[in-house]
């Protein structure tokens, strides 16, 4: 199976430096400092001085440091790892070019073929690198077929990435993040509304109610908003 190599950036919107990276780990539900080590590296000590992690993932921009809305996407896949277990940077890297070797993708971590055979491969290897047992296996494979779950391509390329929110059920997803609507700001995807505006004017002391029919939405949809925004 092989879906060809794609070029690594494009003047796609979803290609686009848009995230700061504390607003990029914000949204994602991430520490700042693990975002900044996936997509710039980090330093840490060894006998000699200092070695040189390298990142997991092509920044769009390194100076100044911002993301794309196709980064956001690959951290969110990373953080299936994270989610269970600390990730082996050496250990993605490795499972993530062995894979893309096999199957000749680029840009595996953007793949929808993650969610078929391109998944399983790139977990086995991964799985066997960090000497995960069988269960951790099939534990680590349910959580990130979750997280994929979340993420919605269209012509081999994802377009929107719905977030998790607290108590959230996977079937309803209210709260999506899309490079086209909102300049790709969180919003409650029925009717393209801004989180943070949403937020804003709950904090000015209006009601959930109030809120919820100036914008056409579900007072549910109003406080999933208030939800994502308060935890993220």
């Amino acid at each position: 199976m092989s879906t060809g190599r794609r070029p690594a950036a494009t003047n796609e919107p979803h290609d686009q430096p848009a995230y700061a990276l504390a607003e990029a780990a914000r949204y994602l539900k991430l520490p700042t400092a693990t975002l900044r080590a996936w997509t710039f590296g980090r330093q840490y000590p060894t006998a000699q001085g200092e070695g040189q992690f390298r990142p997991l993932i092509r920044p769009a921009s390194n100076r100044p440091p911002l993301l794309s809305f196709s980064n956001l996407i690959e951290a969110h896949v990373l953080r299936a790892l994270r989610t269970e277990h600390g990730v082996s940077v050496k250990a993605v890297r490795d499972a993530v070019r062995f894979a893309e070797r096999k199957l000749n993708v680029d840009r595996l971590l953007l793949s929808p073929e993650l969610r078929a055979e391109a998944g399983r491969i790139f977990l086995d290897r991964y799985g066997e690198l960090i000497n995960l047992s069988a269960s951790g296996q099939l534990a680590m494979r349910q959580v990130l077929n979750t997280h994929l779950k979340r993420v919605t391509w269209e012509d081999q390329s994802p377009i929107r990435l719905h977030p998790f929110v607290m108590g959230e059920a996977i079937a309803e997803m209210p709260i999506a993040i899309d490079p086209r609507i909102a300049f790709g700001r969180p919003t409650v995807v029925s009717r393209g509304v801004s989180t943070a505006a949403i937020v804003g004017r709950i904090d000015a002391g209006e009601s959930v109610a109030a809120v919820a029919a100036d914008y056409a939405l579900s007072q549910e949809e109003v406080k999933q908003a208030v939800l994502y925004e308060r935890a993220a």
